[in-house]
């Protein structure tokens, strides 16, 4: 090698390293998995001892959500992705949406669960208010405002009427006279108590199912929506799901039959999907990748109840209209 040569070899040795320090990939951030379960694990005793205590704090935990979930959609279709084709809402349409979806909460709680009048006023209403406040509103704002009254206040509020079913459970008089009134809130082990409680642990299983048996045998991609999810997974969560309503029945002897209770837990499944995907959707045109950075390790509001949405109003309507004597 000639003393050239060599020369050239040592002054390429840095563009080597530099070349291969860029290539190289981002160092992961530690701790991401460990946050993500500790902020769950927070979340799901809060969220349990809401549903156990019920009534008023109840109440006023689905409002806040409903107002939460309202300023995060509006974000969503505020973002560059969406407005780029649709300009968004004014702020008075956006703040009487955020509004409308507390009150509607707070109507179906105080009524005792009547919501399509409430629901079809509110639509108006907001609907008015769009008119008078732009000059030419398009249709596309029109349907986004409604689109966002019912997704982040029509659809929370199933969960209150969920929980406001107060037909005693079968075998809980005994149980019920143990259990003390905490904040003056229904605590008898009523259907909507004990639903609630079915429907929350079903999703739970749903999620870690599907994230577990897709994460070690997901071959096989579900849908372009959302491209990490897989058949397998999907499999997976299904299974978790019917298996956790059956434990659940044979400990809480509701529903009637196991057959009722394979079936609540394969509609909780389905829902809770469909609800993920609905929202992958709009933060997929909105170009984000979570609706907010509120909850450390699981982004927004939205990101995290994205699959109970619709889920409260399918085990409802399930409930109410295809369990004779409300599965007991």
């Amino acid at each position: 090698m000639t003393q050239q040569d060599a020369a050239a070899a040592v002054a390429a040795q840095p563009a080597a390293v530099e070349a291969s320090d860029e290539a190289a990939p981002a160092p992961k951030k530690k701790g991401g998995l460990a946050k993500r379960v500790v902020f769950g694990v927070i979340l799901g005793l809060s969220g349990a001892a809401v549903i156990i205590v019920g009534g008023w704090l109840y109440c006023f935990v689905a409002c806040l959500a409903a107002y939460q979930l309202s300023q995060e959609f509006i974000g969503l279709v505020g973002a560059k992705g969406i407005s780029k084709g649709m300009r968004p809402p004014p702020p008075l349409v956006n703040n009487a949406i955020s509004l409308l979806c507390v009150a509607l909460n707070a109507w179906v709680f105080i009524t005792n669960g009547r919501a399509a009048s409430a629901m079809a006023v509110a639509t108006f209403m907001c609907l008015c208010l769009q008119l008078l406040a732009v000059r030419k509103p398009r249709f596309a704002q029109l349907a986004s405002s409604v689109f966002g009254l019912f997704y982040c206040g029509y659809l929370p509020s199933f969960w209150i009427k969920l929980r406001l079913l107060a037909v005693p459970a079968v075998n809980s008089a005994a149980v019920a006279a143990t259990v003390p009134p905490l904040l003056g809130g229904p605590t008898h082990l009523t259907v909507g108590l004990i639903a609630a409680f079915v429907a929350v642990s079903c999703i739970i299983a749903a999620d870690t199912g599907a994230y577990f048996c897709g994460k070690s045998f997901g071959r096989t991609q579900l849908t372009a929506v959302s491209p990490k999810k897989t058949v397998e997974g999907a499999v997976g969560g299904l299974l978790s799901s019917i298996v956790v309503a059956l434990g659940l029945y044979k400990f809480a002897g509701w529903p009637d039959n196991s057959l009722n209770a394979a079936a609540l837990g394969t509609i909780v499944f389905f829902a809770s999907l469909f609800g993920d995907l609905i929202e992958s959707v709009i933060k997929r045109d909105a170009g984000l990748k979570d609706a907010s950075n509120l909850i450390p390790g699981h982004g927004g509001l939205l990101d995290r109840l994205d699959s109970y949405l619709f889920t409260g109003a399918c085990v409802y309507f399930f409930i109410k209209f295809c369990l004779g004597n409300f599965g007991i």
